[in-house]
């Protein structure tokens, strides 16, 4: 978050109670700010040839880019039956039913680990990324001025762009590249 929220309250004259309110509302706003993100990911780039851990049978010439998306763990909590409710024969309730409160840990998705071939650096010179630009504000995912620099809404749009497509990474792909036309696609022998 860029910004920063501040509130001016004088103590002496708030409540304890209102001033647990003022910070719960400070908090959500910082909470309702990080909705719009995309989910983190740790990318790299890497010439093959370079690589200790390249994708095998990768072209050693060629450049990859492995992106992790963390895996998302949620607690869940439940209320369990340990004792049933005693009921008289006149439907009356002699005792209530006692449950028991159980929280644990449950993975929603699992952490991935994708290897997709990319463009080197020497290939993304300010021109291509001008090409890149247009060819997304083309089909409506970029918005911004054409600049020919990989700033963020350049990154945000290639995102968008390759989500689509199984690639959920800022890091534009060969196959992506390709399909907007950008880079050479090799004949089939």
């Amino acid at each position: 978050m860029t910004g920063q929220i501040q509130f001016f309250v004088r103590p002496r004259h708030t409540s304890r109670r209102m001033r647990r309110l003022l910070s719960g509302f400070a908090a959500c706003l910082a909470l309702s700010a990080c909705q719009g993100l995309p989910a983190t990911t740790d990318t790299e780039i890497l010439r093959a040839r370079d690589a200790q851990n390249a994708p095998p049978g990768a072209d050693p010439d060629s450049c990859y880019a492995r992106t992790i998306t963390p895996a998302i763990i949620e607690t869940v909590t439940e209320q369990v039956l340990v004792q049933p409710p005693q009921i008289g024969t006149d439907g009356t309730i002699s005792y209530p039913a006692v449950y028991r409160t159980e929280t644990r840990q449950e993975i929603v998705r699992e952490r991935r680990e994708l290897w997709f071939e990319t463009l080197c650096d020497e290939e993304m010179t300010s021109e291509f990324v001008a090409s890149v630009q247009r060819a997304l504000a083309a089909r409506g995912y970029f918005g911004a001025a054409i600049t020919g620099r990989l700033d963020r809404a350049t990154r945000a749009a290639i995102r968008a762009y390759q989500k689509s497509q199984g690639v959920d990474s800022d890091v534009l792909s060969l196959a992506a590249a390709r399909k907007l036309g950008l880079s050479a696609v090799e004949r089939q022998k």
